[in-house]
């Protein structure tokens, strides 16, 4: 079998939604400039019925046998490196072949071992498996070496809620409510808002804890954007709450400042979000520098990635938790290792609607679990009924 087609698929459609849909974001890194960090979230296009535009792309590859395996949503920077950098690699090649594949793209993108090229091969990977799991008739988990498990627990990642600590506590009871019995929320200060912003980061979790109770587990994200001093002194603040990580308390190159904070403080640290393949996360490993890995498996370099990824991991005692990118394929990669090296499975409950929202059958967890699919592939099948607009696109000349 060889790949024939590879096509670049973009879809546009109508998202239903009450109310606004980014309430508040997060922290970032580039904030320290006061210009930046005056705007406000990221949106979506709102339309006049109150919907929500959506839009993305999905890569297609068609084998010489009719089978067709789906990777995405990606957005249009990563399906034009698709198109116009691996492309020529693709076609016709065998996509049994996953390893020789993923090592052809890899070798053939020296400049691109992260970033947009590595997230580009990230997503073609996941296709591949898609397609391999619909020409086994089976699904990508046991194509993998599990289930290890039917049911996989998730935890309620609350990005883009209200921060205000009633809003905030009000609508993490809701989760536990549904069944989450762990979630994460996302700070909106760091060092450059002083001491005024250490109370408000503290007021979020403490008004979470205290609805969510001690039986809860909570998370934090930083998102990159704090510094060595300001996260050992915030952890002070917050270890009585007794949060099960903090995560990414500086930026990714910084891995000595990761270690040196792990070192000083009693909260457990996560990170590895925004690295790239084993050896990108290996230097994490080594340094002792986290307690929890959070490679994304789109972006991290696919499922063929993340198995080393994870076998490297499980001689460390490291636990990999995988950024919430993708359900689907979190899932799969989820079921097919013990529940020690992948404890959970991370569910954005704003993000993923978007992610899936053009999904046939979106994998959503119900009482804090997801339960595995026993469709062919990943589960990647497009639901033409939500779809209002979409075309093939190719910048290749």
């Amino acid at each position: 079998m060889r790949i024939e087609d590879v096509r670049l698929r973009y879809v546009s459609g109508r998202m239903p939604f009450d109310g606004t849909f980014w309430e508040e974001r997060l922290i970032r890194p580039v904030d320290v400039y006061p210009e930046y960090g005056r705007r406000g979230p990221d949106s979506l296009a709102k339309l006049d019925d109150g919907s929500y535009r959506v839009e993305a792309f999905f890569i297609e590859l068609e084998s010489d046998e009719g089978v067709v395996g789906i990777g995405g949503p990606v957005p249009r920077e990563l399906a034009f490196v698709v198109d116009n950098e691996l492309r020529p690699y693709l076609l016709g090649s065998d996509p049994i072949a996953h390893e020789r594949l993923w090592d052809t793209l890899y070798r053939a993108s020296v400049h691109g071992r992260k970033g947009a090229t590595m997230m580009a091969i990230s997503a073609v990977d996941c296709a591949v498996w898609d397609l391999k799991g619909r020409y086994f008739d089976t699904p990508v988990y046991r194509l993998l070496g599990g289930p290890t498990r039917t049911e996989i627990p998730a935890y309620a990642s609350m990005l883009g809620y209200s921060i205000e600590p009633d809003r905030a506590a009000e609508r993490a009871r809701e989760m536990v409510g549904k069944g989450y019995r762990a979630m994460k929320w996302f700070f909106r200060n760091g060092p450059q808002h002083g001491s005024d912003g250490m109370v408000r980061n503290s007021q979020l979790v403490s008004a979470v804890r205290g609805a969510v109770g001690a039986d809860v587990d909570i998370m934090l994200d930083c998102w990159m954007s704090w510094n060595v001093p300001y996260a050992v002194a915030m952890a002070e603040r917050l270890e009585d709450y007794e949060p099960r990580w903090l995560e990414e308390p500086v930026l990714p190159d910084k891995i000595e400042s990761y270690a040196a904070i792990r070192r000083q403080v009693s909260i457990p640290i996560a990170g590895g979000e925004h690295e790239y393949t084993r050896w990108g996360l290996k230097q994490y490993m080594d340094a002792e520098a986290v307690d929890v890995l959070q490679p994304d498996i789109y972006w991290a370099g696919g499922i063929t990635e993340m198995l080393k990824i994870c076998a490297l991991a499980s001689t460390y005692d490291l636990p990999v938790v995988p950024h919430g990118h993708s359900t689907p394929a979190s899932a799969h990669l989820i079921a097919s290792q013990p529940a020690a090296t992948c404890p959970l499975l991370e569910y954005l409950i704003k993000w993923n609607e978007i992610h899936q929202f053009f999904l046939k059958h979106p994998l959503k967890p119900s009482g804090g679990v997801v339960r595995l699919p026993e469709t062919p592939g990943l589960g990647m099948d497009l639901d033409e009924s939500r779809i209002e607009v979409q075309k093939v696109v190719s910048w290749v000349e």
